[in-house]
């Protein structure tokens, strides 16, 4: 299969120098493999999501010397696409709704009978609204997914996924205890949005047809999620490489708030591509 990766930033932002390094890496890879690179705007979030910062993203990417094919997927139009596979997962018997809000698992986690370890999403929860029915779904309510019911679905999945990057190379095979115990039921759909991250980047990446993900490192947890969503929904799993993240020089890892370090800022002290290239080692 002819090679192809995409790049998805969230416009809730500029583009610091960590998405550099990530879009550049990305457009590297699909170059050398004589592959294709996608942008995909993921712009689910609308009530953070500015049309100013995603015009400042197609600005810097131009500006960084990437191209790649029209029209652009955004995540805003594809809203029926992730209420099918929700609605998958539902008739499957795997979700159920959930009305607590974060002050109420920060109190059930804090009971002592309610051991919980952090997962990518945070703290497993702990299973408050677990055995409520789909039937009694409000719109205030997240729907969660029941990850025992999931996992003893697929019985012994010994599911594998193959990681390309140089942090985590070689195959990787998803651990039923650490879904179950570290993980937890996941939200598939939250109330304000309608949809989850975990839902839409499995339906988009087979959407695609994307054969490799390139993603910061800060993704590998959640890459078993994706994996067994992407079991449930028979959608292919593809390649994944996670690369380092770019930090500042107290090592904590940039964030969108941190101006300072914005390819635009950047470009205005009259930085080249190939500046922001040396700087984060591509």
């Amino acid at each position: 299969m002819t090679y192809r990766t995409r790049f998805a930033p969230s416009p809730t932002g500029l583009l610091h120098l960590g998405h550099a390094f990530s879009a550049l890496l990305a457009h590297d890879r699909a170059q050398a493999a004589g592959g294709t690179f996608l942008l995909r705007i993921e712009d689910i979030d609308q009530p953070r999501c500015k049309p100013e910062f995603e015009a400042a993203i197609l600005e810097d990417l131009h500006w960084l010397g990437l191209a790649w094919p029209r029209p652009v997927l955004r995540q805003s139009d594809r809203i029926q696409a992730y209420d099918a596979a929700l609605d998958r997962l539902v008739s499957l018997g795997l979700c159920y709704p959930c009305r607590c809000r974060r002050r109420d698992i920060r109190a059930a986690l804090a009971a002592p009978q309610e051991g919980s370890q952090n997962g990518p999403d945070g703290p497993a929860y702990p299973g408050t609204c677990r055995g409520r029915s789909m039937n009694r779904a409000t719109p205030q309510d997240a729907i969660r997914l029941d990850m025992r019911r999931a996992l003893d679905l697929l019985g012994d999945p010994g599911a594998t996924f193959n990681e390309t990057g140089p942090l985590y190379r070689g195959e990787h095979r998803i651990d039923p205890q650490e879904l179950l115990h570290s993980v937890g039921d996941v939200v598939l759909a939250r109330r304000d949005i309608g949809t989850s991250y975990h839902i839409a980047v499995v339906v988009d990446d087979s959407a695609q047809q994307i054969t490799e993900v390139v993603r910061g490192a800060d993704l590998f947890a959640a890459t078993q999620i994706h994996v067994l969503l992407q079991l449930l929904l028979e959608l292919p799993t593809p390649s994944y490489h996670h690369h380092d993240l770019v930090r500042d020089e107290h090592g904590k890892r940039l964030a969108k708030r941190d101006d300072a370090r914005a390819i635009a800022h950047y470009r205005q002290q009259g930085a080249t591509p190939a500046t922001i290239r040396r700087m984060v080692g591509l």
